[in-house]
């Protein structure tokens, strides 16, 4: 509890609603230290956006829809799932003949490292540290790592995890405040379906922080036990990113301390250290 922000600093309510960019939370405003995330809808009415990346490398993951990602010159086609990295100093344009739907997450970083694209269906699926059930039962979900020890990068970790309706994830309760912060962003969980969120400091009180959370809300997790639970008969999905505290030497994924009192089979995440 100490040093824990208040709950209210913690969730940020429908941040897929607009169209265009949008940044939702930053390092300085936010409980945040290195993360940053925004979205990146476009349709018929706004089919471009350009920005530049800046200082931080930059994160994309295709929550919907295609599009095609420009950076440097360099153009390439992604839809669903599929993911690009891209570095520092990036002169960056997204566009759509239709609807898409990007996930943006980016992070300040000294290293250069290069461009980098992810498939989801011929570098993700097929690869079983990359995609693999997790959790057993009333805990069953599938995990995907879109940015992870597949891409060379300083301090961004992103992926999609989508539980069984009515189960738990994150879970057992882990945390790694020592190394990575990190949020959730909640998506296809239309309405009637919610989760809840649960991020604490102490384990005798998992209630500290209990968020409500729907379709297109953000949680931080700059330090915490953060498991979730879907409603019966809805599943409970989000997009999850990470950043490192310390660049490249931090950036370890399932590198976690379960809570104790659940400590008996693992954290659930052992498929991704092979």
């Amino acid at each position: 509890m100490n040093g824990h922000p208040d709950k209210q600093t913690l969730v940020f309510r429908q941040t897929n609603a607009q169209t265009g960019r949008h940044l939702a939370v930053v390092p300085g405003s936010s409980a945040m230290k290195h993360l940053s995330y925004g979205r990146i809808r476009l349709n018929a009415e706004t089919p471009r956006v350009a920005f530049d990346t800046g200082g931080s490398e930059t994160g994309l993951v295709c929550l919907s829809g295609s599009a095609t990602v420009t950076a440097n010159g360099e153009a390439h086609a992604l839809g669903r799932y599929d993911a690009i990295y891209l570095p520092r100093g990036a002169a960056v344009e997204v566009s759509t003949d239709g609807e898409v739907d990007f996930v943006e997450c980016s992070a300040p970083v000294e290293g250069d490292y290069p461009l980098q694209v992810v498939c989801y269906q011929s570098d993700v699926v097929p690869n079983a540290a990359l995609h693999f059930q997790a959790g057993g039962e009333g805990s069953s979900r599938t995990l995907n790592i879109l940015i992870g020890k597949n891409v060379r990068a300083g301090r961004l970790m992103m992926g999609v995890t989508q539980s069984q309706p009515g189960h738990w994830t994150s879970w057992p309760p882990h945390e790694h405040a020592a190394m990575l912060e990190e949020l959730y962003v909640y998506y296809d969980m239309p309405a009637p379906a919610f989760g809840i969120q649960f991020v604490y400091l102490d384990p005798q009180s998992p209630d500290e922080h209990a968020i409500v959370v729907r379709d297109g809300d953000a949680v931080l997790m700059p330090a915490g036990y953060h498991p979730n639970v879907s409603v019966p008969g809805h599943s409970i999905n989000f997009l999850w990113a990470m950043a490192a505290h310390r660049e490249e030497e931090d950036r370890q994924f399932g590198v976690v301390n379960v809570q104790p009192d659940f400590d008996t089979s693992g954290s659930g995440l052992e498929a991704s250290r092979k």
